[in-house]
């Protein structure tokens, strides 16, 4: 549209010169001594446009042929860079797709050709990546140092190489190491929300539990991470504070949970051996017992069941209002049975139990039956539910069917004591020699017992003179034929 306008004002400015000329006829002369040129107005109009525009591109054309290296530089830059595009690309698609030793090759020719800084860095970082997935870690690290130099001063690319280093050193579970690069990127601001979720993930490795619940709790209110995996680390890590937590530091760990992380069975579980370890099994009891209300958790209902007998006639009571509304439940049935059993209340253990068993036997409810009987003086029984507890605890051990014989303790050695009280050893004999030796009831002497009376084996007929031949009896060389069985080299 533009160029239309243009035309026409041309046009338009074309035809009112043509008028004006038209309408102003007259000469112009030109005089240079010794020459004097005249010619008409027009003409000499014309001739004026046409030198004005020659001279124009006559100063373009010089202009142009004084930048010509300048413009060849920048036309081999173009083509270095198009070159280094295409060589990431690939690089890239190659790592896609799996093919890490072809885009090492790729990225490794790159970072050695380009010129670029950023170019540098990112394909110093990209071919460390491929070789970590190859697992050579020598090379990723030359690599990795490469990098680190190309990014020289820039904050931005040091970052950059500093979050990449840390994320793989994380993969081979170097976790303080990688601490250590991600810590200065951790700022109040938290802007880099990838180097935080790095740094959880190292927090997480070293088990440091106050700075997991404290990165997952910012993470969380920045949406940077899944709010199902953010509450089962918060849970985790605040288990873990729980642990440890004393009685000054409990109101303010505890009040910092929701409601609905105090109910799980993880933290509920920790709260409640917390409780037990400060001296307060009311209120542990109560920790538990509003997790069960949620959830009939086997975990909290053994814990629920742990306890003396002064707790266990109340938290029964509890337990069987559970009891109407999931009468089917074997884990709630093998802790009213063990409460049961605290509170002495044997029958209605007895029961409680045989119903639990019949509906999932396993090593907690035998043995729970087991001690029962015990208690109550039936030895084969509480032995029976015994066995099958051993039994349920290791299913792929061996059944032994009959017990293996006794050892042959015959030809030990023996130390007799002497009457002046010194510890002697006895003569060692072979018991299928001469005698058997059999030590008095005063410890005073010995008394040789024959062996009994074997018949004489056949006398083997002398060899033949092939067997001598075949046979070579001269003593080896050596050896002491004084120590072997036969003694044959004994005179």
């Amino acid at each position: 549209m533009r160029s239309w306008i243009w035309t026409l004002i041309l046009l338009a400015v074309a035809v009112t010169l043509a008028l004006m000329v038209n309408d102003h006829s007259g000469n112009v002369i030109i005089v240079a001594q010794p020459w004097r040129l005249e010619m008409s107005l027009p003409l000499a109009l014309v001739l004026a446009l046409v030198a004005f525009i020659a001279l124009h591109w006559l100063l373009r054309l010089l202009h142009w042929m004084g930048n010509s290296p300048d413009r060849l530089r920048a036309w081999r830059g173009r083509r270095a860079q198009r070159r280094d595009i295409v060589l990431l690309e690939s690089g890239w698609i190659n790592i896609l797709e799996g093919r890490y030793v072809q885009a090492e090759k790729d990225l490794s020719s790159l970072l050695s050709r380009t010129r670029s800084a950023d170019r540098k860095v990112l394909a110093g970082l990209s071919a460390a990546r491929a070789l970590h997935l190859l697992g050579e870690y020598a090379r990723r690290d030359q690599t990795l140092q490469l990098a680190q130099d190309g990014a020289g001063q820039d904050s931005r690319l040091r970052q950059a190489v500093d979050t990449v280093t840390a994320e793989m050193w994380l993969d081979q579970n170097r976790a303080q190491d990688a601490l250590d690069l991600l810590e200065p990127l951790q700022d109040a601001s938290s802007r880099f929300l990838h180097a935080t979720r790095l740094l959880l993930r190292a927090h997480r490795q070293l088990g440091h539990a106050d700075r997991v619940y404290a990165l997952t709790r910012l993470l969380l209110r920045r949406s940077a991470i899944d709010e199902t995996q953010a509450r089962l680390f918060i849970c985790e890590s605040a288990a873990q504070r729980l642990e440890s937590v004393d009685a000054s530091g409990w109101n303010a760990l505890w009040g910092d949970l929701s409601a609905d992380e105090r109910l799980t069975p993880l933290v509920a579980l920790a709260g409640a051996r917390a409780q037990e370890r400060l001296g307060h099994p009311a209120e542990a009891a109560r920790i538990l017992g509003a997790a069960l209300n949620r959830q009939l958790d086997d975990r909290l209902l053994r814990a629920y069941a742990q306890c003396d007998a002064e707790q266990a006639r109340q938290r029964l009571g509890h337990a069987e209002l559970w009891l109407k509304s999931h009468p089917d439940h074997p884990g709630l049935l093998a802790a009213l049975g063990q409460l049961c059993l605290a509170a002495q209340l044997w029958g209605q253990g007895e029961h409680y139990l045989e119903r639990s068993l019949a509906l999932r036997a396993d090593i907690h409810i035998h043995a729970l039956l087991g001690n029962l009987h015990d208690a109550l003086g039936h030895p084969d029984r509480a032995l029976q539910h015994w066995r099958r507890a051993c039994e349920a605890a290791d299913t792929e051990l061996p059944l032994i069917h009959r017990p293996l014989p006794a050892a042959d303790t015959r030809a030990d050695p023996q130390f007799l004591r002497s009457p002046a009280g010194a510890v002697v050893a006895a003569p060692i004999m072979p018991i299928a020699a001469s005698a058997a030796y059999l030590q008095d009831s005063n410890e005073e002497s010995l008394e040789i017992v024959p062996p009994p009376v074997t018949p004489a084996p056949a006398q083997r007929p002398p060899p033949s003179a092939a067997e001598d031949d075949y046979f070579d009896t001269a003593p080896l060389p050596g050896v002491d034929m004084s120590l072997t069985s036969d003694r044959s080299g004994q005179k």
